[in-house]
């Protein structure tokens, strides 16, 4: 078959070749685009059509990635000394042909990886990233490794080279143009993926090498398509596995506590109103229905939503009851000589508590630089104390931190694992301490071991509800 040719068209793959060759079909990846009278692909097949056409005997010329520019230059950076552990995540990735999901918890070095396989590739690569305080992280890291420029693709800023961090949305407007010039895909919190949104972008793009970053791996439908995307888990160590010897030690305190009468009275009247509607609609569906199937149910008449608001309201109680205000309070002076995070469950509550006790708070609502330079006075010890509702759980690089006072209600799992992450970067004779407040005979008792089993080897996260 001559004049065969493969080429990079906004996001997917375009063959030139004959309709009628069925054995094109065969690759399972090819079909047959009428509209334009040529095979199609998606991009992240790339790996797939090739090797299938060489397989079947199928002379092309390969024209999908640019032959000039950026793409053309291979980025050039030194190799970070690996922890053994680390060593054995990248050997494992490579061992897989270079696709898969390293799974390390918050401090274990998870960028140090990246760097080292970007190295030991050699390979254009394309960084995504969630936030833009990742953003900058990342290049800071990548700009100390590299003897050559690194591009930065979000925050106002367009510069292509060899090796480029980007936002996860900056990446999905421009990978139906810039899809074929990256051989190496890195997604950092790959768990982020999976649920549609945005999946494009992994879809829009050629590299056949694809490295996932997690502290958190999932399960069920949405990690499949993860799986499909970027690779299978190849190496998994969760916090208990480091804990002590590449992590800092760390004790956990349980602080039981109970409500107060007026508070226990609406606490009751606020789930018996939840669980009689919640306990029809689930007999209703069956008891293997799930939380988002049950609330998109409630949802659709008076007594659903009232009965949802209801669980709100009890949520809302327990976020920050008086016993939980006064003990955050008893907490805080007994290590006023630490490095203090509390943590939220939501931004109410944060500012309840910065309020009453003179913290400062770090939320959605303060900028990037006031951000900035509220860290920067936390490493020097100017202050010693942030309270927090999510901002602080995933990606931010909190410094120094030793006591965490988890106050919040609604933590999942993966909320959860992030948050005691945030202790964990080791130090000389460093260990951790972390209170957890919960309150008696309530939702949170329940919630305690199954968001514990996240610290424990060889137990992914579940999904939250």
């Amino acid at each position: 078959m001559s004049g065969v040719r493969l080429t990079f068209d906004r996001g997917t793959l375009l063959l030139d070749a004959p309709p009628g060759v069925a054995v094109l079909a065969e690759t399972g990846v090819l079909t047959w685009d009428s509209r334009v009278g040529l095979w199609r692909a998606k991009a992240c097949e790339y790996a797939a059509v090739t090797s299938g056409l060489s397989g079947r005997g199928v002379r092309f010329s390969d024209d999908v990635r640019p032959a000039t520019g950026h793409s053309a230059r291979l980025p050039d950076l030194d190799a970070p000394v690996l922890r053994p552990y680390q060593d054995a995540a990248l050997t494992a990735w490579e061992s897989q042909a270079c696709r898969g999901v390293v799974a390390l918890p918050t401090g274990s070095g998870k960028t140090r990886i990246a760097i080292a396989a970007i190295a030991r590739a050699r390979a254009r690569t394309l960084v995504l990233v969630p936030t833009r305080v990742l953003l900058e992280q990342w290049e800071v890291e990548l700009k100390a490794a590299a003897r050559s420029p690194i591009g930065k693709l979000g925050d106002g800023v367009r510069v292509i080279e060899s090796i480029t961090v980007a936002t996860y949305e900056s990446a999905f407007r421009t990978m139906a143009e810039l899809g074929n010039a990256f051989d190496l895909l890195v997604v950092d919190e790959t768990h982020h993926f999976g649920n549609g949104v945005r999946d494009e972008a992994l879809e829009m793009c050629i590299a056949p090498m694809r490295l996932g970053l997690t502290a958190t791996p999932s399960n069920g439908l949405a990690w499949e398509r993860v799986t499909r995307l970027v690779g299978p888990t190849v190496f998994q160590l969760a916090i208990g596995d480091l804990i002590g010897t590449w992590l800092a030690g760390l004790d956990m305190a349980t602080v039981n506590l109970d409500l107060t009468p007026a508070e226990r009275a609406d606490y009751e009247r606020w789930m018996h109103d939840f669980r009689n509607v919640t306990g029809l609609l689930r007999a209703a569906l069956g008891s293997a229905s799930s939380w988002k199937e049950m609330t998109k149910a409630a949802a659709r008449s008076v007594d659903g939503r009232r009965a949802l608001a209801a669980f709100r309201d009890a949520q809302r109680l327990l976020a920050l009851t008086d016993a939980k205000r006064a003990t955050v309070e008893r907490l805080l002076a007994k290590h006023r000589d630490n490095k203090v995070l509390v943590f939220t469950a939501d931004n109410e509550s944060a500012y309840a508590i910065a309020r009453g006790m003179l913290v400062m708070p770090i939320t959605c609502d303060i900028g990037r630089k006031e951000r900035k330079s509220v860290l920067a006075r936390f490493r020097s010890g100017e202050l010693r104390t942030l309270v927090s509702s999510r901002v602080l759980n995933e990606g931010i690089d909190v410094p120094d931190a030793d006591v965490a006072i988890l106050v919040g209600a609604a933590l999942g799992e993966r909320e959860y694992v992030q948050r005691i992450g945030r202790l964990l970067r080791p130090a000389e004779g460093k260990r951790a301490l972390v209170y957890e407040l919960v309150t008696r005979d309530t939702l949170e008792i329940r919630r305690i071991k199954k968001r514990r089993d996240g610290l424990v080897a060889g137990n992914p996260v579940a999904p939250q509800t």
